[in-house]
């Protein structure tokens, strides 16, 4: 094969699996919301349960005073989102089984309207079961108009179950840009 047959069939290959590779970024957060509605998870985005409030009030009842968690916040966003979006605490202690909440700031610094969506995730991994978000932002896409801001909410509680070795619990928020189309183009 001559030399420059091969170097065409490797630039082919790779446009394409960096096209793919593209497409797949835009395509996770749609893709994680139907996959949990197919399988029929109620969860939250990231995995922890989503409760009632009426499980909220009884797990309120059982408060583990004797323990302190600190539950830490961080914050990126996605390639090419330009809001401001960072936790308006670093961090809280709480005590298994008490309520909390938390605010996010979110503000678009552009001229144009625009969507966002916030996947969080969690370590260490096996907190995740005893993290139950009441109510988050997470749960839904965020709409801010052009220049606008946001304090976004975030309400839950830790059971008093979780390990008794879990000290720490760093929440993760990445924020993509679920702008649709048309309203980019506008």
């Amino acid at each position: 094969m001559p030399e420059p047959q091969k170097h065409r069939k490797v630039y082919i290959i790779g446009g394409v699996m960096a096209a793919l590779m593209f497409g797949f970024c835009f395509a996770m957060v749609p893709l994680y919301n139907l996959l949990c509605k197919r399988i029929g998870v109620n969860t939250s985005i990231a995995g922890s349960a989503l409760i009632t409030p009426a499980l909220s009030a009884e797990i309120s009842k059982q408060i583990d005073m004797s323990r302190e968690i600190t539950v830490q916040f961080t914050t990126t966003n996605h390639n090419g989102m330009p809001w401001e979006f960072y936790p308006n605490m670093k961090s809280v202690k709480v005590h298994p089984g008490a309520t909390t909440k938390v605010t996010f700031f979110a503000k678009n610094p552009t001229s144009k309207d625009m969507v966002s969506q916030a996947i969080p995730s969690m370590t260490p991994p096996d907190a995740v079961a005893h993290f139950h978000k009441i109510q988050c932002f997470c749960f839904d896409k965020q709409f801010l108009k052009a220049g606008a801001s946001d304090n976004m909410a975030m309400v839950f509680q830790i059971d008093k179950d979780i390990d008794k070795d879990t000290h720490v619990i760093t929440l993760a928020y990445t924020l993509f840009d679920v702008t649709p189309k048309e309203r980019k183009d506008k």
